[in-house]
């Protein structure tokens, strides 16, 4: 199944760090009210700066981490919140996981992430703000998929995949 939407374009490693859940925060100069189904881009041009890099720990991390110039997951966007000083984006290094000199007045916002799923890479030219994609080849239903408002005459009922869509004989 493919899929249209808009998409984050974030520098490696951090792309990578967001799809494996190391991170789950991206950091911004400007703040967001979106929220909902995004796409995550890896930038064609890395973060030169050696912090992020400490956190690609294993051969997969460093695998995906040379992944660039295209779409690499899909996310929830729940969140943005604001950080108004250098000890409150200190306080939630955890979950974005900069240095607290990273921090620039008067202040930051993070774009907090959940439910965050590889794709297969897709190269797609990037935007330094939310820029639409289409095209993007999304994975089967991890779990059981429920039909709410079933087809007139059949009940609702649970499939471990996508239902056929063929007519019932």
């Amino acid at each position: 199944m493919t899929a249209s939407g808009v998409a984050l374009s974030v520098k490696q490693p951090w792309a990578a760090l967001l799809t494996a859940g190391v991170k789950t925060v991206e950091v911004r100069t400007w703040p967001t009210t979106r929220r909902g189904t995004v796409f995550l881009h890896a930038a064609k041009v890395p973060d030169a700066r050696p912090h992020g890099w400490s956190f690609v720990s294993t051969p997969a991390l460093t695998r995906d981490a040379t992944l660039g110039g295209g779409v690499v997951a899909v996310a929830e966007l729940v969140d943005c919140v604001t950080y108004p000083d250098e000890a409150a984006f200190a306080a939630d290094a955890a979950r974005h996981r900069n240095l607290p000199a990273w921090f620039r007045p008067p202040r930051l916002y993070g774009f907090v992430f959940a439910d965050v799923r590889p794709l297969p890479f897709r190269a797609v030219a990037g935007n330094t703000f939310f820029f639409p994609v289409s095209g993007v080849t999304l994975p089967p239903p991890a779990g059981p998929v429920i039909i709410i408002d079933p087809p007139e005459g059949q009940d609702a009922r649970t499939h471990d995949s996508p239902p056929d869509p063929r007519p019932v004989s």
